[in-house]
């Protein structure tokens, strides 16, 4: 049970306040949700998604490692079995949709389904527009790896998942879907078109218990945002932290999870455009986003 002094420690750390409260009246623990189940994740091998792959592993899931590196994932394997768990390997570079649907169809097969999917494996790219007038091939990889690529895997478990009468997706996007990320235009595009697909998708397979959650994550010090100098000393959450509020997602099930500052910027957004734009573009000319 999570006291005042946690609850606190949570939202300066960023953490929604809503999913504090859920806490607090939870129900549910993650031992019921995943125990005997199949949880897939991607992007495995380091950051949010091993330290979700091991606290999945620890309260009893069977779990479906992907990614590039296949040292790295026998490595959290190894750690997941040591502590008792279950884990599979699937090397695969999700931008070879050839060896993504190869991948899924032998997941499935030695699964027989999977009962949750982390939608985690992702590529950022930095640059402006005004550095991108000839580089549309940044969008295309960009889209390819966090759009299509999830895309082709939620067709691929859905079925299933809707035959069993039980599944859900989780997402992992962007706090910058919600504040904007000025500078990040294909990024923040290909997770929100992500965003806009599994909110559809939601709506047609309520009925059938499937359910998708969105993670409008905070900044999380992972190698993906070593390459910016502004992030170096940025506030921002652990792996550890990141990989709670996936936990969080899969305890409770609900439509979305973010700080409250996201939603705060979306208010904005709609009911003082022009201002929430000038104070973004103003940011953005100072080099702070």
């Amino acid at each position: 049970m999570y006291g005042i002094r946690k609850l606190a420690h949570l939202v300066r750390h960023g953490l929604d306040t809503q999913v504090s409260v859920a806490r607090l009246r939870r129900r549910h623990t993650l031992e019921e949700r995943v125990a005997g189940r199949t949880v897939l994740i991607t992007g495995a091998s380091s950051g949010i998604g091993r330290a979700a792959a091991l606290r999945v592993g620890a309260a009893g899931a069977t779990v479906a490692l992907v990614a590039r590196r296949e040292d790295e994932l026998r490595e959290v394997a190894a750690e997941i079995e040591g502590r008792g768990g279950k884990a599979a390997v699937y090397p695969c570079d999700l931008g070879d949709f050839e060896a993504l649907d190869a991948m899924i169809a032998q997941v499935l097969a030695d699964h027989g389904g999977v009962d949750v999917l982390v939608n985690n494996a992702g590529r950022s790219i930095r640059r402006r527009v005004d550095e991108s007038y000839a580089r549309f091939h940044d969008y295309e990889r960009t889209m390819r790896l966090n759009y299509f690529a999830p895309t082709r895997l939620m067709l691929a478990v859905l079925p299933g998942m809707r035959e069993r009468g039980y599944g859900q997706i989780v997402t992992v996007l962007s706090l910058a879907n919600q504040y904007g990320g000025p500078g990040y235009g294909a990024y923040v595009a290909s997770k929100a078109a992500l965003d806009s697909l599994t909110s559809n998708m939601h709506i047609e397979t309520l009925t059938d218990n499937v359910r998708f959650t969105s993670i409008y994550m905070p900044l999380v010090r992972t190698p993906m945002i070593a390459p910016n100098p502004l992030y170096r000393n940025a506030a921002a959450l652990t792996p550890e932290q990141g990989a709670e509020a996936v936990c969080d997602a899969v305890i409770d099930r609900p439509r979305r999870i973010g700080p409250v500052m996201g939603r705060l910027a979306v208010l904005m957004d709609r009911f003082a455009t022009e201002r929430f734009d000038a104070m973004r573009n103003d940011r953005f000319q100072q080099g702070a986003m």
